[in-house]
């Protein structure tokens, strides 16, 4: 039998607000039970390198005009990030990564 995802917490708005270029990705939770079933213990899970956009910044500043360059990710994109991207934060109990879109190797499309 295939593991299923649990839906996570209730989603409740962020009093947090990424600057410039940066966004806030809410990582996935670790699978517990491998794909043959095995149930695997809190300290053999590997942390999961995706991710839902919980919130963007306004833009990178362009130093040559002095205006904002849009970001391409939007709040929902599911992401996929490398291991080391971003820093943790645990704002209202939730842990939160906070990275630059550059951090960002690719989007979920589907």
């Amino acid at each position: 039998m295939a593991a299923t995802k649990t839906p996570t917490k209730t989603k409740k708005k962020l009093n947090i607000r990424p600057l410039h270029d940066k966004i806030i990705v809410r990582r996935d939770e670790a699978e517990s039970v491998t794909a043959s079933g095995i149930f695997l213990p809190e300290s053999s899970k590997d942390r999961p390198k995706t991710g839902l956009v919980e919130a963007v910044g306004d833009g990178a500043l362009n130093t040559e005009t002095g205006e904002r360059v849009p970001l391409e990710l939007k709040r929902g994109d599911r992401v996929i990030f490398s291991s080391y991207s971003g820093t943790e934060v645990k704002i209202d109990g939730e842990e939160l990564l906070i990275m630059t879109e550059s951090d960002v190797l690719a989007v979920l499309e589907g």
